[in-house]
């Protein structure tokens, strides 16, 4: 899979989407970068613990989040992606459901967009991807709980998703799908899909897996966001077992030397 001018061997190896978020109201980062200074500092500092794509959003997206503008959102990530397009060798998603956000993304020098609601927030999305030609993860969501049988929901909702994007022009080659953990799920729903990827894989595209210092952790370890790194590891050593080809993570370092690890033994070889 290409993104950017990196190819990227998404059937051997799971790679690692660092998360900076240039928001004052994130649930476990918010307003430690959202400034030029200490957003550059953190892309650095994420590029030399071995990131493979800076993820930039601009709007929180944890629950109770403040909604912000249009015109708010690309003040925030616009900057910060030129400047790191401009500093570093390095591709980059934009994390939004706003296809103006993600226009001005792509103007910049975003090379994916990472659209939680997958495609069916924004109805412009879909078609700006396409045209762009840039790739996108897509990711399950909706509006409420109300599952009558949740595996079943669920896979109608990806069908829809893809659908739209099948129908806009989104070449299959530039999709990645995401679970959607922590969005509108109980406890024992994220963790089946956690347990069982093959409900997402069979749909025959790659995943990325994102679940770094998120609620559920919390609540298996009764702990705070800063003391979730270890409950993130054991998903992250999950997902690569599992074949997902990217996690989506605040901590690099220790995330991608728990890969390393995961995928030696897998393989009974240095990777």
């Amino acid at each position: 899979m290409i993104i950017g001018n990196k190819n990227f061997d998404i059937e051997n190896h799971t790679y690692i989407f660092g998360i900076l978020n240039i928001t004052p109201d994130s649930f476990s980062d918010g307003g430690k970068f959202n400034n030029m200074d200490s957003a550059l500092k953190q892309a650095q500092k994420m590029i030399e613990e071995g990131v493979d794509i800076l993820d930039i959003g601009g709007e929180s997206t944890r629950p109770g989040h403040t909604a912000i503008s249009i015109q708010q959102e690309i003040a925030r990530v616009v900057p910060v992606i030129e400047a790191v397009k401009k500093r570093f060798d390095i591709p980059v998603s934009v994390d939004t459901y706003k296809s103006e956000v993600a226009k001005a993304a792509i103007d910049a020098g975003a090379d994916i967009v990472n659209d939680i609601w997958g495609l069916k927030y924004d109805s412009g999305m879909a078609e700006l991807i396409a045209g762009s030609g840039v790739a996108c993860c897509l990711m399950h969501n909706r509006h409420d709980k109300n599952y009558k049988e949740f595996i079943l929901d669920f896979k109608s909702d990806i069908k829809e998703t893809l659908e739209l994007a099948s129908e806009a022009g989104i070449k299959k080659e530039k999709i990645i799908l995401d679970p959607g953990i922590g969005f509108v799920k109980s406890l024992q729903q994220n963790l089946e899909l956690i347990k069982r990827p093959e409900i997402l894989s069979k749909m025959g595209f790659p995943m990325l897996l994102g679940t770094s210092r998120k609620s559920f952790i919390g609540a298996i370890l009764d702990c705070t966001e800063e003391e979730r790194l270890d409950g993130t590891l054991a998903t992250t050593v999950l997902a690569a077992k599992a074949g997902y080809a990217f996690v989506r993570v605040h901590d690099v370092k220790e995330n991608k030397r728990a890969i390393m690890i995961t995928e030696a033994v897998l393989n009974n070889r240095l990777v």
